[in-house]
């Protein structure tokens, strides 16, 4: 949910609550030692982390906080969950409530999460902490915002570490102005604290990065949108894989970018990073797919194949709503060490699930 008018907001309320994503495809039941896509019939911009025996899992719920717990996520639907974090009624992160992200550093949980105070304009990054080894235990601290000093517009925050050092990338205006979604970075001082001015990473080019102009009725703001947004990192082989997604999530041309770097580059400096002409990932209606994006990775259990986690609606025209849901599917790698995302597994199709 980005970018988007308290309306859209109350329809993706509305249709979570009252159970229309039941007119998405539904879960399946899963035979043994498979996955099933969707995983829950909605999740936007899902969020995945292994630790300790468990995938933990997240996703836009627009009041909440809420994590679910399972040894497999072939059987997410039937996950122990609980509600973390609740938005007070008013402040600068009482609405809104988006892209939740879950990292352990350092021996502590940690939250990222985009909020804001009522209007979108507002909108900001914010961070919880929990000291606890279970992120179901203990207790959930707000740490507080995560802005450099520019302290513009941001959504989407996710973090990563390299070489000893944490970064965090998000997707954030240049200005005080509506218009067009940069990602940016910088690297982290701790867990809570940007150290030093953002750079920006990328900003909307290329024409399949350019669907925004097909706007939900009564969308207040420009009259064309420009956006890229859900960034997410991969490390392969000495490189990063910056995937990140590209146009209005309410079209169906919601898809996957991506920037590249090595892992020994100054990660700061924009001339660090090459991006892909095309596309990575993108819409498939034989497969019941469309508007792919706002993705995470993990590893299967034993470590040894790599998965993308993303969200899709099932049918054209259902925009940035609850008809999201979260799906998985593994990875392969081409021979010059890129990923290879393939395309999008079909709905209701058996896969092996992770090892």
């Amino acid at each position: 949910m980005k970018l988007v008018a308290v309306l859209l907001l109350v329809t993706f309320l509305c249709t979570s609550l009252s159970g229309r994503a039941s007119d998405s495809v539904e879960p399946g039941a899963n035979p043994s030692g498979t996955l099933v896509n969707p995983l829950i019939a909605s999740g936007p911009d899902p969020w995945v982390t292994f630790r300790d025996g468990f995938y933990y899992h997240m996703h836009t719920t627009g009041v909440e906080l809420t994590i679910w717990k399972t040894r497999s996520l072939a059987e997410l639907s039937e996950a122990e969950k609980k509600v973390v974090w609740r938005a007070p009624a008013a402040g600068p992160y009482s609405h809104d409530i988006w892209a939740p992200e879950l990292h352990y550093i350092g021996g502590k949980w940690y939250i990222y999460f985009a909020a804001d105070a009522g209007t979108n304009r507002t909108h900001r990054l914010w961070v919880l902490e929990n000291p606890s080894p279970d992120p179901f235990q203990g207790d959930w601290v707000m740490k507080g915002k995560v802005a450099d000093p520019s302290d513009k517009w941001a959504i989407d925050g996710t973090v990563f570490e390299n070489r000893g050092k944490f970064y965090l990338v998000w997707s954030g205006w240049e200005g005080d102005t509506d218009g067009v979604q940069n990602l940016y970075i910088a690297r982290l001082k701790n867990p809570w604290t940007i150290a030093g001015k953002r750079t920006r990473l990328s900003t909307p080019e290329y024409p399949w990065e350019k669907v925004g102009d097909l706007r939900p009725k009564k969308r207040t703001g420009p009259a064309h949108v420009d956006i890229n947004e859900g960034p997410a990192v991969l490390k392969h082989n000495g490189r990063i894989f910056l995937v990140y997604s590209a146009c209005a999530c309410w079209t169906d041309e919601y898809k996957l970018g991506m920037l590249t770097a090595s892992s020994r580059s100054n990660l700061l400096k924009r001339q660090s990073w090459a991006k892909s002409s095309e596309p990575v990932f993108w819409k498939s209606p034989e497969a019941s797919a469309i508007g792919p994006g706002h993705n995470s990775f993990f590893q299967s259990r034993d470590g040894k194949q790599d998965w993308i986690l993303y969200h899709a609606n099932s049918k054209s025209g259902q925009g940035c709503g609850g008809f999201r849901a979260p799906r998985a599917q593994p990875i392969t790698w081409k021979p010059d060490g890129t990923p290879d995302f393939g395309r999008p597994v079909a709905a209701g199709q058996p896969i092996p699930a992770p090892e």
